[in-house]
Parts: C-alpha cells; sequence; structure tokens
C-alpha cells in the first residue's frame, strides 16, 4: 500500500491482531506525520517499526480499558476501533428467531456495541481539541433498520445498529464542547477475514475485497470527511448507510 496522507501524529487501533485492524496498523504506520500509534490486541503482537507500541489486553473491560486510556501521553488525532465479532466456534447467527439465545445476545452485545461504547468513554476525551480529529468504530451495513429485507442475524444486527445509535449520541455530545471532532461508523464492507470466511461461498467474484484494500478506502474517505458527517455511519467508499 501506498503511504497515506492523512495528517496523524498519534493513533490508537483497537483490535489490531484481527485482519482489518493489522491493514489499519500497517497503512498508519506508513503515515509521513506519525510520531506514535499504539496498537492494542488480546493477542502479543511485535512490530519491527519504533513508532508502533504493541498492547496486549487480555480482557476487554473497564478497568483496562480506563488503565491504559490514563497511559496515553498525547492527545490523539484518530481512534480506530476495530474490534467485533459475528460468530465463534460456539455461536452462529441466528437464522430464526427460535434460534436466539441469551448467551448469543449478550455476547455480542458485549464485544459489538459494549467494549465500543466503554473505548469512546475514555478515549473521546483525549482526540486533539485544536485541530480536527476523529474516532472510527467498525460497524456493518446490517446494522441498518432501513436497509434490513432478510431478517435473520439478530444479535448481529442489533448489536451493530446498537452501535450505531452510541456512536450518534456521542457525536451529538461531543460536538457541543469540541466542534473539531468527529465521531462516525464505518461498513468496510465485505473483507477477506475470519468474520466473513464462512459466508465466501456465496459472494460474487467483485464482492469480497482485501483488507488492505478496505482500509485504503476507509482512509481515503476519512481524510474528506468534516464535522457534518460526525454521528453517521458511512460505507468504505464514503456513501451514508441510513439508520
Amino acid at each position: 500500500m501506498a503511504d497515506t496522507e492523512l495528517p496523524v501524529e498519534n493513533a490508537i487501533v483497537f483490535g489490531a491482531s484481527g485482519a482489518i485492524g493489522q491493514a489499519f496498523t500497517t497503512a498508519i504506520a506508513n503515515t509521513k506525520t506519525l510520531q506514535t500509534l499504539t496498537a492494542v490486541s488480546r493477542q502479543p503482537l511485535n512490530y519491527d517499526s519504533n513508532k508502533i507500541h504493541p498492547v496486549q489486553l487480555s480482557i476487554y473491560n473497564e478497568a483496562s480499558i480506563a488503565t491504559l486510556a490514563n497511559q496515553i501521553e498525547h492527545p490523539l488525532d484518530l481512534i480506530i476501533i476495530a474490534t467485533g465479532i459475528l460468530h465463534s466456534d460456539d455461536l452462529q447467527p441466528e437464522k430464526s428467531l427460535k434460534s436466539v439465545s441469551e448467551n448469543q445476545l449478550a455476547t455480542l452485545f458485549h464485544t459489538n456495541a459494549i467494549i465500543p461504547a466503554l473505548i469512546m468513554k475514555h478515549f473521546a476525551p483525549l482526540l486533539r481539541k485544536d485541530s480536527p480529529s476523529m474516532l472510527m468504530a467498525l460497524s456493518a451495513r446490517v446494522g441498518s433498520i432501513t436497509d434490513n429485507r432478510l431478517g435473520g442475524w439478530y444479535s448481529y444486527r442489533a448489536s451493530k445498529s446498537a452501535l450505531n445509535m452510541l456512536i450518534k449520541c456521542a457525536a451529538i455530545e461531543i460536538a457541543r464542547k469540541e466542534p473539531k471532532q468527529i465521531i462516525v461508523g464505518f461498513h468496510p464492507g465485505t473483507v477477506d477475514s475470519y468474520l466473513s470466511k464462512p459466508y465466501q461461498s456465496h459472494l460474487k467474484p467483485d464482492q469480497l475485497q482485501s483488507p488492505e484494500m478496505s482500509v485504503e478506502k476507509i482512509l481515503t474517505t476519512l481524510h474528506t470527511l468534516t464535522s457534518k458527517h460526525s454521528g453517521q455511519c458511512l460505507a468504505y467508499d464514503g456513501t451514508i448507510i441510513e439508520p
């Protein structure tokens, strides 16, 4: 990937060990203005660049998130939340209402909505105030109520819809005091990753894109955003996804 021109000095990526998180970390590390990039993941990671500071959080909870926030020494230009879950060895997307379970709802809401909300709570105050800065969380088109025509995937759809509402609420509140800060959600498209692997056989050839391709498009779009976009959920190409 060519060097991105996103004007970032200090950034943090949550979910840096995932396919998209890795791609964000690599791309942001190539930013010419970058001074420090904190890469947060559940797994231990090592990087060649001395600009990247890996942090292992084996458990994402409020205590660990707050502790990490207190360790950040510089205002942040960019916060990327690339955490998320659709399925696991024990959980599969629900095809019908009878498959809905308390455990699956709680698990997906915790990962897809509660963790991002806690990150916003503790890290949004660290965004740079004297020039434009941004917090971006990976969302999903299937979180749109307006766009839901197929049903199913109850926990995933609902948790991403909840995330979009949390982003909207945070954006409204933050804009009152810090109009230069932008809070947005992004749908990365269908990316070749663990999340999409079980469903790739049903895709058209041009639907699947690499993590690097998706991230390059997202970073290009991020560079064009202004305060009027804060609170929105957008696709990787900049189109607005209706709630």
